[in-house]
């Protein structure tokens, strides 16, 4: 496996440099899909792991307890393989001597660290992570700040489809485990609420085609169209669907239209997409909602995922306020990990068990090439609008 170190110590005021000469760096150290199915996700995660630190060192560091020290990241390939990542983080636990950690790229990999942590007593943040399976994990040494949990998304798309008048929807559903236990939990759902289950399909993680499927679609005249995929084939859908000539009003798709590059990629067509996230930077009860896309925006030159880049820097939030509270030692930081509540981009976030208990399930809408929360109705940002 080959190492790589990311270590940021340009310091913005004298003290900020004197202090990092005096003090040792704080090793912080996770696996991510750098290669492998999962690796166009990597960039999401990495881009939020790095801002965090930068923006910590050009602060004076790491406040640890009181004491200001910088932040140095440590981290592998995992290859996108969940049993690699788990043997990665024992290298980084055992012979790395990491100081503290952050969560590898998607729910398997975090179910497969998990015994890891749980066996070296070592706290970590999840954040990408969402299956119902998180509840069965050992609770005290991983935590999971989303609120997308597939029992719960059935419930709430079914509720916001009603509302929007959907009476039929076509489901499309990647055989990979999010999207299946997605498909698990709404189809009970839709029916629960009175919509009509016209078509229920599912399609391999490689599909390359899906005009089959779009043509199905197009048969059963419905209006609502559900597809469960992962960025791939969210963007295969998108494009496919308007050669078909999709035009349901109601269309969701389950990962990928967060990412900056599908906005890009189909302008004006992507308005009205629906898509799975609970955090915008127009929400603003959110004090550091903006502040952090406006940071994001500057460093990178685009739009932040608003997925998974907002829960991986919601994880280094947690984390770096529980350590300015607790310090490095594990069993202080489990407590304050498990007690506190937390001052995020995504508003307080506090733990019951492994669960994030505040954060709602929610949805964002692309509208004008902008996202917006659109539900639940509580903490939107716009309106729902048809397609």
């Amino acid at each position: 496996m080959k190492k790589i170190v990311s270590l940021f110590t340009l310091l913005v005021s004298a003290f900020g440099v004197f202090a990092a000469q005096a003090a040792d760096p704080v090793r912080i150290g996770y696996s991510i899909a750098n290669t492998g199915l999962f690796a166009q996700a990597a960039p999401s995660q990495v881009t939020a792991y790095e801002l965090w630190a930068k923006q910590v060192n050009d602060a004076g560091g790491l406040d640890v307890a009181g004491e200001r020290r910088p932040v140095e990241l440590v981290w592998y390939d995992d290859e996108s393989d969940p049993a690699k990542s788990a043997q990665i983080y024992e290298k980084l636990i055992s012979d790395d001597n990491v100081d503290l950690l952050l969560a590898p790229w998607g729910t398997p990999h975090h179910l497969n660290v998990a015994g890891v942590v749980e066996r070296h007593g070592f706290p970590m943040i999840g954040n990408t992570a969402a299956s119902v399976a998180v509840r069965e994990v050992q609770p005290g040494n991983i935590w999971f700040p989303t609120s997308a949990i597939p029992d719960r998304i059935g419930v709430e798309l079914a509720a916001m489809a009603a509302k929007a008048g959907v009476t039929s929807v076509a489901i499309i559903a990647n055989v990979l485990p999010f999207s299946q236990e997605n498909l698990q939990f709404l189809v009970p759902a839709l029916e629960s609420v009175g919509i009509e289950v016209a078509l229920n399909e599912s399609y391999p993680p490689d599909i390359s085609d899906m005009t089959g499927l779009l043509t199905q679609i197009k048969a059963a005249n419905v209006d609502g169209v559900i597809a469960l995929s992962y960025p791939a084939d969210s963007f295969l859908y998108m494009g496919q669907s308007q050669e078909i000539g999709i035009d349901a009003p109601f269309q969701f798709l389950l990962v990928g239209p967060t990412i900056s590059a599908f906005s890009q990629a189909f302008g004006e067509l992507a308005d009205g997409v629906v898509t799975l996230g609970h955090w915008s930077p127009h929400q603003a009860n959110w004090s550091r909602a903006k502040p952090f896309f406006d940071a994001y925006v500057e460093a990178y030159d685009m739009k932040p995922d608003y997925l998974d880049t907002a829960l991986a820097y919601m994880s280094c939030e947690i984390l770096q306020q529980a350590v300015a509270k607790a310090g490095l030692d594990h069993d202080k930081l489990r407590s304050a990990i498990s007690s506190s509540t937390f001052d995020t981009i995504n508003g307080d976030v506090k733990f019951d068990g492994v669960e994030n208990s505040i954060t709602p399930t929610a949805f964002l809408q692309l509208q004008g090439g902008d996202m917006h929360l659109v539900w639940p109705e509580n903490i939107a940002t716009a309106a729902y609008k048809a397609r």
